[in-house]
């Protein structure tokens, strides 16, 4: 159908930021089995990250500290609504229903993304949960109108049948990109999609030898933004986002691995090295472009010298051809 075919152009200023993450996963992949008591701490950091990420991109005003006070401790947290706190709740057990489907390599389809739907509207909107819509939606922001609720079931289901088959021979990075465009922009809940959805892209990712890509908090704005610019045609921003949100997470991981000395640092110190010609803001702008190794802790850019030097080694060799 015409609605999954999609531009392409992203491919010339990403290829080679697919092929680093593609050879930063076998990496990681060579490592296994991997050490289970420092994956293990990994895993549950990183889950509450996702959490907490994932719930207040949609407004849950809970902090990182408090997500895991409620998550660990099983403790409510003063001043925070009834709402917030099952958020955060139903999202972790979607979270480790996820871990289940990984386990035994699940693909996305629609009786495991109505349960994640399911577990993420328990107790908020029970009526819906795990339910698609019967009903008309707008969303704030957006740049579009979601499709008629009559289409989203036959919509829903091409858009199962599209990942499982992967008619475009995508990489699992675009695969999961698409994915969770096109899911957003069928809006096949009344509530809920996009903490649904940002589960369910892991799927695709995972199952495929990946971490979880994580979007973050601060990224709000701009994930906003790449959204409503691949309802036009243009992946690049969100291809772009999902390549950094995951880097970041294979970086985590494989900075943790016996034996890996690469060391990350703040886009600052890197530029004050001696074999560094750049400045700090034209470092801070090839990493955001995904053009070297970096990824984001809060608001600050980390890279590496390495990083930086195999940038310049590319570009010297590229003036030769």
């Amino acid at each position: 159908m015409e609605v999954w075919k999609i531009e392409t152009k992203y491919r010339t200023e990403l290829e080679s930021t697919f092929l680093r993450l593609l050879e930063k996963r076998d990496l990681l992949n060579n490592y296994r089995p991997l050490p289970e008591i420092a994956m293990q701490k990994i895993k549950d950091a990183l889950s509450i990250e996702w959490t907490y990420n994932s719930n207040s991109i949609e407004g849950n005003s809970m902090t990182l500290r408090e997500t895991h006070v409620v998550i660990n401790d099983g403790m409510t947290v003063k001043g925070k609504s009834m709402r917030e706190h099952f958020e955060v709740n139903n999202h972790h057990k979607a979270l480790n229903f996820l871990y289940s489907l990984i386990k035994d390599k699940k693909q996305p389809n629609s009786s495991n993304i109505l349960a994640i739907h399911g577990f993420i509207l328990n107790n908020i909107e029970d009526l819906y949960a795990g339910r698609l819509r019967n009903g008309g939606v707008r969303i704030q922001g957006a740049n579009f109108v979601p499709p008629n609720a009559r289409k989203v079931p036959d919509l829903f289901d091409e858009l199962i049948e599209f990942v499982t088959n992967n008619p475009l021979n995508l990489n699992p990075i675009e695969l999961a990109t698409v994915f969770h465009h096109k899911f957003v922009w069928i809006h096949p809940f009344f509530d809920g999609n996009g903490r649904t959805v940002r589960l369910a892209m892991n799927l695709i990712l995972m199952n495929a030898g990946f971490p979880p890509a994580i979007i973050l908090k601060n990224d709000r704005n701009k994930y906003y933004s790449a959204l409503n610019m691949a309802n036009n045609g243009n992946y690049n921003k969100m291809m772009l986002l999902m390549c950094q949100s995951l880097e970041r997470s294979l970086n985590i991981y494989l900075n943790a691995m016996p034996g890996n000395d690469t060391e990350y640092q703040e886009i600052s110190s890197v530029a004050e090295e001696p074999e560094i010609p750049y400045g700090q803001e034209y470092i801070s702008l090839l990493a955001r472009q995904g053009k070297i190794d970096a990824y984001k802790e809060g608001r600050n850019w980390l890279t590496t010298k390495e990083a930086v030097l195999e940038y310049i080694e590319n570009r010297k060799r590229l003036r030769k051809l």
